[in-house]
């Protein structure tokens, strides 16, 4: 999301930063919300996930690194110090990976080539899910989501699939993590392409006076809410899962305040006891005009434990809402809009998930990462840098860049 949009960088930091983990509460049972069985998923022949002999896995979250090739060196700085202080199992690259300024093709390629590199060079797998700015650069280069998402999955540490067809977005899809045996799915994360922006106009109206990003649209929700069943009648149980989408929920914002309509400190004090929420609140939430409907699936469901954007770059919160966690991780990117003045970029960083298959919610809690943490350079100014040159490893069918 661009600073420009819109009159909503009022920032009213209500509540304090924190790394503190949260702990995940229960939910309950569910029945059924769509007819039929029929699931759509694609099989992730590729996607060989499980838990490490410990038991445990861990997940890191990646938002809005958002630079053409020419990236903000602290962006891969960043990058590489988590994971090699973390050394995740797997990385979410969670949407406006790349944004405006890739003037041809290659320039494209190069934008992508910066943000994976990190995992590629440590042979940690990795996933990306599609923001709002990612497909800002293609009027120029003419490579749209369907043509990043074929350079991404040639990467040799990528697990994407190409997800579902006749279903809206670019690359939705799940992956499950099998237990430390490789017998049984353990925990499952889905992907989910939450667009760009809204249409011009529905039925003849526009959307002036409404937030015109995108939303989760109705056949997305029906192919979770239906594969969700399959992997439950597949392995005789819900599997529990976290979502990862670019573009927040309505339920971010009313959980905040713990309310739809009121919205002060008082409020939110109330919401803070009532969903124990961490961590920062410096700009409005940013959803689409229309409420999804996601939420209402996933809690029939009971599988989800969590739903986890960014979008809203200056924002780092998470809390329990009704047995979900709700969540934001912040801007990894140096090179996008940041807090105001000198304290741009304080709150880059990154959001770490850590998961344990010996306990039924599997997600055992999480807890947000910075740059200040690391000791890198915040000073506000640019420091992008020259990209590194594309190789092609020939025979294996794989790009190792």
């Amino acid at each position: 999301m661009e600073q420009k949009d819109f009159n909503r960088r009022d920032f009213i930091k209500l509540g304090g930063m924190s790394t503190l983990a949260l702990t995940l509460a229960s939910t309950g049972t569910a029945t059924g919300l769509f007819s039929g069985n029929t699931a759509y998923a694609a099989k992730n022949d590729n996607a060989k996930l499980r838990f490490n002999q410990d038991g445990k896995f861990k997940i890191v979250q990646f938002n809005d690194t958002q630079d053409d090739e020419r990236i903000d060196r602290r962006t891969i700085e960043l990058m590489e110090k988590v994971l090699d202080a973390e050394k995740p199992d797997l990385v979410i690259l969670n949407g406006d990976n790349i944004s405006i300024g890739c003037e041809t093709p290659t320039e494209m390629k190069q934008a992508m080539n910066n943000v994976v590199q990190p995992m590629e060079h440590r042979e940690i797998k990795w996933a990306v899910t599609f923001g709002n700015h990612d497909e800002d650069s293609t009027p120029k280069t003419g490579l749209d989501e369907e043509d990043m998402l074929n350079v991404y999955i040639s990467y040799k540490h990528n697990v994407n699939t190409r997800g579902p067809k006749d279903t809206t977005g670019t690359g939705n899809m799940n992956l499950l993590i099998k237990n430390s045996k490789g017998n049984k799915a353990a925990f499952n994360l889905w992907l989910l392409d939450s667009g760009r922006y809204a249409p011009k106009t529905i039925a003849g109206q526009d959307f002036s006076g409404y937030p015109t990003w995108d939303w989760i649209r109705f056949n997305q929700v029906s192919w979770y809410y239906e594969t969700s069943k399959k992997i439950e009648q597949q392995w005789g149980r819900k599997v529990p899962s976290l979502v990862f989408i670019h573009i927040p929920l309505w339920e971010h914002r009313y959980m905040w305040f713990a309310s739809v309509d009121e919205r002060t400190a008082d409020h939110h004090a109330k919401a803070v006891e009532k969903h124990s929420i961490t961590g920062e609140r410096n700009e409005d939430e940013c959803p689409g005009p229309f409420n999804s409907g996601m939420f209402s699936a996933m809690l029939e469901r009971g599988d989800v434990k969590g739903v986890f954007c960014g979008h809203d770059h200056i924002n780092t919160y998470a809390g329990n809402y009704y047995g979900i966690m709700l969540g934001y991780a912040g801007s990894a990117g140096f090179g996008a809009y940041g807090l105001s003045g000198s304290e741009k970029n304080r709150l880059r960083g990154a959001r770490v998930f850590h998961l344990d298959e010996s306990t039924e919610e599997g997600l055992v809690d999480t807890h947000m990462v910075f740059a200040k943490d690391y000791g890198i350079d915040l000073t506000a100014n640019d420091q992008s840098i020259d990209p590194a040159p594309l190789k092609e490893e020939k025979n294996k069918g794989k790009v190792n860049h």
